[in-house]
């Protein structure tokens, strides 16, 4: 099994940064990709970013390409999510996922775990 944990959400302003971490435990040896998620209320759970098992391949939405920037450090066990220049439509619950499979998929049941999510709020 793996544990995730996520960090760093919270209330900032339109146009703000936060960082967000998400460290993971357990049989982490286990971990390929790993992906970031929200959730809004009332709206399905979306893909946002992922990256590959040695930091060489990243993916986005096309949402927030440009101004999120995902990251990992393998020797930590914590994958980062860099958010600059947020949007009110950008609030949710963010959630990180770890997937055992190497090849990459936006599709959240895909994935083989995840943490209990943390909340960003962004004020207008």
């Amino acid at each position: 099994q793996v544990q995730l944990v996520e960090s760093g959400g919270g209330l900032v302003q339109a146009g703000g940064s936060l960082r967000l971490s998400c460290a993971a435990s357990g049989r982490t040896f286990s971990i390929n990709t790993m992906g970031w998620f929200r959730q809004a209320p009332g709206k399905e759970r979306e893909f946002v970013a992922a990256i590959s098992w040695n930091g060489v391949s990243t993916y986005y939405a096309d949402s927030v390409k440009g101004r999120f920037t995902i990251s990992r450090d393998n020797a930590k066990n914590t994958v980062y999510l860099q958010m600059n220049s947020l949007k009110p439509e950008d609030a949710a619950v963010y959630y990180c996922a770890a997937d055992k499979a190497v090849l990459f998929t936006t599709t959240p049941r895909r994935y083989d775990y995840w943490g209990q999510g943390t909340q960003v709020t962004v004020s207008s």
